[in-house]
């Protein structure tokens, strides 16, 4: 992690115990960065994360993207409900090779059992690589078991 970011621990997220280790989080290297309901911040390396011909792998960007769009949608839940992707959708705009990407998820309707985010993707020069959006139901959290 560089100076510019600073881990966010798994227990200033609401509903997540533990941490996000073994998680695809963790296996793809992102970072969170800042997570609320009205901004998410996460970052991803694009070193791994690539298709075949070197290029930044478009699932990928919608990894990223749903991961800070579903996060933000969990601090927006009432206590005891959890964020669970219904749809997402994602504009890829332009290739990325190297350094990192970085997803920024706004609200566009936050609700009582439903949550949209726009997630913006930009690299290490703050160009668009992808646009999505992320639309998230609120559910109760099912029972330990």
């Amino acid at each position: 992690m560089t100076d510019s970011t600073q881990s966010v621990p798994c227990s200033a997220l609401p509903g997540l115990e533990g941490t996000l280790g073994g998680t695809l989080v963790e296996r793809m290297g992102m970072e969170l960065v800042e997570v609320s309901a009205e901004r998410t911040v996460a970052r991803m390396p694009v070193r791994g994360n690539t298709q075949p011909y070197g290029l930044l792998h478009g699932g990928a960007s919608a990894a990223l993207a749903e991961t800070v769009g579903s996060l933000a949608a969990a601090t927006h839940a009432a206590p005891g409900r959890i964020a669970v992707g219904v749809d997402l959708n994602a504009t890829h705009h332009r290739a990325v090779r190297s350094g990192w990407v970085t997803g920024v998820a706004t609200p566009l309707s936050l609700g009582r059992s439903v949550a949209s985010y726009e997630i913006v993707v930009t690299d290490d020069e703050g160009r668009r690589v992808c646009t999505a959006r992320l639309t998230c139901a609120l559910r109760e959290r099912p029972p330990a078991g």
